[in-house]
């Protein structure tokens, strides 16, 4: 055998790097001393969720207001307590929306709904009237602050940008003052737009000019929120501009420091959690992500990341499913399998390895509870390839073993376990998992529970065949009786059909498997048994026994299974069982 130092890697792509430039060439920002690496998150954010503003404006088609309606309820229901729903500017639809769930008296007392608003006189004017009534609400006014917009797309240098925010904030304040009752509290919120491709100390001069107009103080909270518009570094970089951004504001002690990440990078999550260990206090974004291009932050995700971790992210996700259902109608767009946490298969394992250690851990775990008392929550979750239990979120363990060709006895075991109550013993697992193995690498293609049992079922239970199969072996049980003798041995009388023929048995015994093998004999067969379990497959006047039998039949190792009412019976079908493989 030959060993290595070096493996091959690839050289040069093709593709057209030199267009690019690494990002903190074009915006560096340098804390060296920075802080947020030896923090900790110990509580949940503010959240703010901008379904209906940002994730809607992304559609291929808008939500309806049906949809739209649908989504503010789910919201409400999840416990979001600041909810952007739309730009009331931008069309007469969104205004209308806006008024309809004040006219609907819909809108808790506790629910703030925000808006947004670029830095123009009458676009604030229509926004601001649009939230006459409202118990609670959020002007949220925005303008782009970085380089290239400032330069290509306004032709604005730095003195006219800042000016334009100072005005809009202006603006906002004096509508706000003039149609807005004592029944509407009324805060507000500042962009600076393209936050992460503005020079630091710009962002932070724009924002301390806003405040200057705002005035924030105890009864006068400021909300700035610092967004990553188009995500273009790592989590690390954003996290240092956030903590830059909070250690040098002043009066930090009246600002709601707000992040709204993108995930252009497939980062957004965890920009967003750096960004949390950095100073934010509150997060915006999108259930299940939505949002433009790849989409905001995932605010399901962020939530139960928190969870994971024994922190109560304040919002109720026990029914992921109702969300994704919700998100998806009122979206019309899917939700990918492996989505953290609401996708199909994310709590669903097909290796082997994996499956078996499952099972193992949620064999211990119910010891573990029973122990107890039954008392779930003392126990702490603490399961091989599941960070959280399925069923906190509103999911069952069908899907959590499932099976195909990469699957081992754990996987299969743990299915015959949970689906149909058979706790197999562990060579039979082996042994059955040998046989599934042999089928999927024939047939290909996942098993699912039932074709499982057809499987199981055709195998060691071939005179009581699963629906569609044809029944198979040379005996059959029939009736039996057993009574003790006065030397404490018992005497069987039985029928067992050979071929169809019945047969009429006796035989004496040390107890009743040991004089059904002696009955057994009559045939010429050499039977011994090797090992036994039995267990209840439920409870109650109906339940049904299942017993394993491990058996030497003329020297052959099988084994053989029965199920009755009758935990004597099944002992007997299962012998029958290993007899008829032995002999198939």
């Amino acid at each position: 055998m030959k060993t290595t130092a070096s493996v091959p890697t690839p050289s040069t792509s093709g593709m057209p790097v030199s267009k690019y430039r690494a990002f903190l060439d074009t915006n560096p920002i340098d804390l060296p001393d920075r802080m947020w690496p030896s923090q900790r998150i110990n509580a949940a954010p503010r959240w703010m969720s901008t379904d209906l503003r940002d994730g809607n404006q992304a559609l291929i088609e808008p939500m309806d207001p049906a949809r739209k309606r649908r989504m503010f309820e789910l919201l409400i229901r999840l416990g979001y307590k600041e909810i952007e729903i739309g730009f009331p500017a931008a069309s007469q639809t969104d205004f209308d929306f806006v008024r309809s769930l004040v006219d609907d008296n819909i809108v808790p007392e506790d629910v703030t709904l925000s808006v947004l608003t670029q830095s123009r006189p009458e676009i604030i004017e229509r926004t601001i009237d649009a939230l006459v009534g409202l118990p609670r609400a959020t002007v949220h006014l925005y303008n782009a602050t970085s380089p290239l917009f400032r330069e290509l797309v306004f032709r604005n240098n730095k003195e006219q940008t800042v000016e334009l925010a100072v005005n809009g904030t202006r603006e906002v304040i004096a509508r706000a003052e003039k149609v807005l009752g004592d029944e509407t509290i009324c805060g507000f919120e500042y962009s600076p737009e393209i936050f992460v491709d503005t020079e630091p100390d710009f962002a932070l001069e724009i924002c301390e000019a806003v405040m200057d107009v705002w005035q924030p103080d105890s009864d006068r909270e400021i909300i700035l929120n610092l967004p990553s518009t188009v995500e273009r570094a790592t989590p690390n970089v954003y996290a240092d501009q956030i903590e830059f951004m909070s250690r040098n504001l002043s009066r930090r002690e009246y600002i709601a420091l707000s992040v709204h990440p993108h995930n252009d990078r497939g980062t957004g999550v965890a920009a967003a959690e750096l960004a949390l260990l950095a100073g934010a206090d509150r997060i915006e974004g999108c259930l299940l992500g939505q949002g433009e291009r790849t989409g905001n932050v995932d605010l399901v995700t962020l939530g139960l990341n928190l969870f994971s971790q024994g922190i109560d992210p304040g919002i109720d996700f026990s029914d992921v499913d109702e969300i994704r259902r919700t998100v998806e109608y009122c979206t019309s767009m899917t939700t990918p399998m492996r989505a953290p946490y609401v996708g199909d298969l994310v709590y669903t394992s097909f290796s082997g390895s994996h499956q078996d250690a499952i099972k193992k851990g949620f064999q211990a775990r119910k010891a573990q509870v029973a122990a107890a008392g039954g008392k779930e929550e003392a126990v702490v979750w603490e399961l091989p390839y599941l960070p959280i239990d399925p069923h906190d979120v509103g999911r069952s363990y069908e899907a959590v073993v499932r099976v195909n060709s990469q699957s081992g006895k754990g996987g299969v075991s743990y299915l015959m376990s949970t689906s149909h109550n058979l706790e197999l013993p562990r060579r039979l697992q082996v042994e059955f998992s040998r046989i599934v193995q042999r089928h999927t690498d024939t047939y290909g293609g996942e098993i699912d529970a039932a074709t499982l049992w057809d499987i199981f079922a055709d195998e060691y239970l071939p005179t009581s065949s699963a629906h569609g199969l044809t029944p198979w072996g040379r005996f059959e049980l029939g009736s039996s009786r057993v009574s003790s003798s006065d030397d404490d041995r018992v005497e069987l009388h039985t029928v067992v059909r050979d071929n169809g023929n019945e047969i009429q048995l006796e035989a004496v015994g040390n107890g009743p498997i040991d004089a059904f093998v002696q009955a057994m004999h009559s045939f010429d067969i050499d039977v011994r048994i090797l090992d036994y379990a039995e267990h209840a497959m439920s409870q109650g006047r109906d339940a049904k026994a299942a017993s394993y039998v491990e058996a030497a039949i003329d020297g052959r190792i099988v084994w053989g299974v029965g199920i009755d009412p009758s935990i004597t019976r099944a002992t007997y079908q299962a012998v029958i069982s290993a007899v008829n493989r032995a002999l198939r």
